[in-house]
């Protein structure tokens, strides 16, 4: 069952990651991004990872895409006034998908608390700490430090753009 939930959880995730990518507007495709990150949240607990899941959600699927938007609304790219009410037809796609990410996710819960039982060793929040900033601490600095310059580079064109 778990398999087929994988496949299940990975056809969302390239369906709204597609989405994300063909979406015109911009708002719209943080959300497919969103219901894509919630999907490979969901993913990573089945394969027996929850802090990288609960990692996926808070990390991603919280401050990027809080990020994201402010960066939209900083540079301007929408102009709500004059955009329509999105109706049901717009966001029946990102609705459906995310249905199908939480359906998956309780089958995915009610299962193993059925079955109760682990595979391999579980690894604790600790040795994942000191693995990840220990071993790949300068991996995670690069990135922090990219999503700084991209944050820098956004007010310049926000600058830029007012001028």
């Amino acid at each position: 069952m778990e398999q087929a939930l994988f496949y299940i959880l990975a056809a969302v995730t390239v369906i709204a990651t597609v989405l994300a990518i063909t979406e015109k507007h911009a708002v719209h495709a943080i959300v497919y991004l969103v219901t894509s990150f919630f999907a490979l949240a969901v993913i990573f607990f089945t394969l027996g990872a929850p802090v990288v899941a609960v990692f996926e959600v808070i990390i991603y699927a919280g401050a990027i895409m809080v990020l994201f938007l402010f960066v939209i609304m900083m540079l301007d790219l929408g102009h709500p006034e004059r955009a329509r009410r999105p109706g049901i037809r717009d966001w029946w796609p990102a609705l459906a998908l995310g249905a199908v990410t939480l359906a998956s996710a309780l089958t995915l819960l009610i299962s193993r608390a059925q079955a109760a039982s682990a595979a391999g060793r579980a690894i604790g929040v600790k040795e994942f700490a000191l693995t990840l900033f220990g071993k790949y601490g300068v991996a995670v600095e690069v990135i922090s430090m990219q999503l700084l310059f991209a944050l820098v580079g956004a007010l310049y064109l926000a600058k830029r753009r007012e001028r």
